[in-house]
């Protein structure tokens, strides 16, 4: 179902949520909006987090906040006890506020400023994911000013770039050599940064991370990259004595935008994961470290749907017919940015006429 799992229909043909009207909203707040079910977050994150505690004892799920970030969200998937990964001061800011456990936050990000990053060294996060060598040169900056009553060191971890291929879109394919995220094993980038982040002794390196891509329906991608990802960690532990406490495979777990997409099912996904890490671990005499995943969209996804008002219907004899929504690309960009395809349907009055192919448009 792609629905969130409240949703029917009122005895005039409006669809409800949580037992609340669609046109209900949209009359009181207008439209564009977004409408988020609380049962169906709260059934999703609990999902996750049972799926993988019963596959994977030491695991956390963290929700990605890029995939909706609200006041209201955080403080649902704090009771639920997620934590959030962040990227940016902003929704540091947010999650702060919102009530989420500094312990229980990420800073994730490939272009952190020297204030993000102070930001999240008086917060006291879980712990900063280092995406490059300059956030290194940043960090190191940062840390020796710290006062002599701070000198605990930083909670790091370094995202890997293990060269691996996903089939998703290219946009939202993050683990290729070609990426703006993370340092790549294969050029011996990865472990120049694993040096120095070792040779400055207020930061420490807990773990690794790695992101492959969003929206997958296949797990062998990740499993390939948790293999490159154990192999590097055993390097680095032979190599310098750092041994791989935490890891992150990401997340990218698909989710159904169409009747016909076929995801796989929480507890697939955990015991693959699961399975990849302890294997790996057991070959190369590596203790389990913690297992993070980020699931963003794949626990609040279903949870969410987008309410517009239709305007203007422009036929176009033979070619095509627009039908006009008053929302854009501003609240909407997915579609134009990664070809991605939604199913709607008539919020206000079941339909009258037999179904047609049209053209949904924005402003």
């Amino acid at each position: 179902m792609i629905w969130p799992g409240t949703t029917r229909r009122d005895a005039s043909g409006a669809v409800e949520i949580g037992g609340v009207s669609l046109p209900r909203i949209a009359a009181e707040f207008g439209t564009p909006v977004y409408v988020y079910d609380e049962p169906t977050l709260r059934a999703s994150a609990r999902a996750f987090r049972d799926a993988f505690a019963e596959a994977y004892q030491r695991s956390r799920v963290v929700y990605a906040a890029k995939a909706f970030l609200a006041p209201a969200i955080i403080d649902i998937l704090t009771e639920e006890g997620l934590g959030v990964d962040v990227v940016s001061g902003g929704e540091l800011f947010v999650a702060l506020h919102a009530g989420m456990p500094a312990s229980r936050i990420t800073l994730h990000g490939n272009n952190k400023s020297a204030a993000e990053l102070h930001e999240a060294i008086e917060a006291g996060v879980g712990a900063i994911i280092i995406d490059n060598l300059h956030e290194i040169d940043l960090l190191e900056s940062l840390v020796e000013r710290l006062p002599a009553r701070r000198h605990v060191p930083i909670p790091v971890l370094l995202r890997l770039n293990p060269g691996v291929d996903v089939h998703t879109h290219r946009k939202i394919s993050t683990g290729l050599a070609d990426s703006k995220f993370g340092l790549p094993i294969a050029s011996g980038a990865a472990a120049d940064a694993v040096a120095r982040i070792a040779a400055i002794s207020n930061l420490h390196l807990m773990g690794y991370h790695a992101h492959v891509g969003s929206q997958l329906f296949d797990p062998d991608a990740t499993v390939v990259a948790l293999d490159a990802m154990l192999t590097f960690g055993q390097a680095m532990r032979d190599r310098h004595g750092i041994e791989m406490a935490h890891l992150s495979p990401g997340g990218g777990f698909g989710i159904a935008y169409l009747d016909t997409d076929r995801p796989l099912d929480v507890g697939t996904w955990a015991r693959i994961v699961a399975q990849a890490v302890i294997d790996g671990c057991g070959r190369r005499g590596l203790p389990l470290p913690v297992l993070t995943v980020e699931p963003g969209r794949a626990i609040v996804g279903r949870a969410g749907v987008a309410l517009y008002a239709i305007g203007a219907i422009k036929e176009l004899a033979g070619i095509r017919t627009y039908v006009s929504v008053d929302g854009g690309m501003a609240d909407n960009i997915r579609p134009a940015l990664y070809d991605a395809r939604y199913t709607a349907t008539i919020a206000n009055r079941e339909a009258e006429a037999p179904a047609s192919t049209v053209t949904i448009a924005g402003k």
